[in-house]
């Protein structure tokens, strides 16, 4: 477990003043010139020898994805684009970030665009996100205000401008390519790629798009050097992370604890335990909505790092835990999923577009019992043909909450259409409550 000494937010439940005399007081800005006098590629490579992977779920070398911005310049300015659009369904880490430790996010913001040698920073937030906008926008003032930013930024003689632009609340903009589109004032519609972002991104110029996890907790890795954040959690599995517990606990909460922590320990430690014991545990899906679900026999020492979960055919994802006991309906609670990927599909493309529908229709016959046996492994075929086949990753998120579905729990589906086939009366329509 992490012991209070190594956490990287020390305000995250909001106790403390957000603006910058509070952050001042709790370490922020502390030595950021003399970081920046170090150069950018000894910032990129303290990022590297971290360990540090993307916390906005892909899990991809932090330090690894800096270093791909070119090293001259070719008369292009490059940008750093901070993803702010938390819109993941369970997803609740970033918005505490920016609305009670803010100056952690632009502290890191600065440190990250000089690394890359960005004179200018966006931060894209998802459109709900009203008060965590005012919050960041309010300590963005304050710190231009106290010099920490714009000309000359902390004395360190680089200029540095941040820049909050504010969603209209598409899931898919959370997609770097999309959010980058949206940006430019266009559809949010992924690109194709290549080109990457880091050779053509915003406004044609190199760019580098990054969780706004990832870039908090940069400025914190460089004061307490990246051999204290590899020495915490698993080989390749490092550092601290913040984990969103939803759904059947007893106390739903967002924690930070050290990567690698087992689920049991997060679940009795942090929520008190689940609702109902342990033994009530049905399902848990590991992060965020669009990982398979992994089912209660596999969670007693089940860790919670990128490697393991993988293994299991899952993902960290952003560490949104959803926990469901023994009262759920998994089938209602998948099909509820479809429906949102079926709504936030962009429409680009074709096995998106029109599978996500289909899928969506399919589990909501399968809900009530209103399908054959036979749909099962046509619906699982459906999912395979969709997931690697289109241009982001939706396709891939609608499909796999389905797949988990079908792998863990295909004997409750063929049960309801046994029922169904029984008593045919007796079901009411899904549609119909909905």
């Amino acid at each position: 477990m992490l012991a209070d000494k190594d956490r990287i937010f020390t305000n995250l439940y909001g106790q403390h003043d957000w603006g910058l005399k509070g952050a001042l007081k709790r370490g922020t800005w502390d030595g950021t010139a003399d970081f920046m006098a170090k150069g950018d590629d000894w910032i990129v490579n303290q990022i590297k020898a971290s360990g540090l992977r993307g916390r906005g779920g892909a899990g991809f070398p932090t330090g690894l994805k800096w270093s791909f911005m070119p090293k001259g310049t070719d008369g292009r300015p490059h940008y750093l684009v901070v993803n702010a659009d938390e819109s993941e369904p369970g997803t609740c880490k970033d918005r505490e970030i920016m609305r009670h430790d803010p100056h952690v996010l632009i502290e890191g913001c600065l440190i990250a665009s000089f690394a890359m040698r960005a004179h200018a920073c966006y931060i894209y937030v998802r459109g709900e996100f009203i008060l965590e906008r005012e919050r960041l926008q309010a300590a963005i003032d304050q710190a231009y205000e106290a010099g920490l930013v714009g000309k000359n930024a902390c004395g360190s003689g680089w200029d540095f401008d941040i820049y909050v632009h504010h969603g209209a609340g598409a899931y898919i903009c959370g997609e770097e390519t999309a959010l980058i589109e949206s940006l430019e004032g266009k559809k949010g519609m992924p690109r194709l790629k290549p080109p990457f972002p880091a050779n053509v991104g915003l406004y044609g110029a190199p760019s580098t798009v990054n969780n706004v996890e990832s870039i908090a907790v940069t400025p914190t890795i460089l004061r307490r050097g990246p051999n204290w954040f590899s020495s915490l959690g698993n080989p390749n599995n490092v550092g601290t992370k913040l984990f969103c517990i939803s759904g059947h606990v007893n106390r739903p909460c967002t924690v930070e604890e050290e990567m690698g922590v087992t689920f049991r320990d997060l679940i009795e430690t942090h929520c008190g335990g689940v609702r109902g014991g342990w033994d009530n545990l049905k399902c848990v899906i590991p992060g965020g909505s669009s990982v398979p679900m992994i089912p209660a026999e596999q969670c007693d020492d089940l860790v919670m790092d990128f490697d393991t979960l993988r293994g299991l055919g899952s993902g960290l994802g952003t560490a949104a835990v959803i926990v469901m006991d023994k009262s759920t309906d998994v089938i209602r609670a998948i099909q509820r999923l479809s429906y949102f990927y079926k709504h936030e599909s962009c429409g680009q493309c074709t096995p998106c577009r029109e599978g996500t529908g289909w899928m969506w229709r399919v589990m909501t016959r399968m809900v009530e019992g209103r399908a054959e046996k036979r749909e099962i492994d046509m619906l699982f075929d459906v999912t395979k043909q969709i997931e690697g086949h289109t241009i982001c990753a939706l396709g891939d998120a609608a499909a796999w909450p389905i797949q988990g579905l079908i792998k863990h729990f295909r004997h409750e589906i063929e049960d309801r259409i046994d029922q169904y086939a029984a008593n045919p009366d007796k079901h009411g329509s899904v549609l119909a409550a909905e």
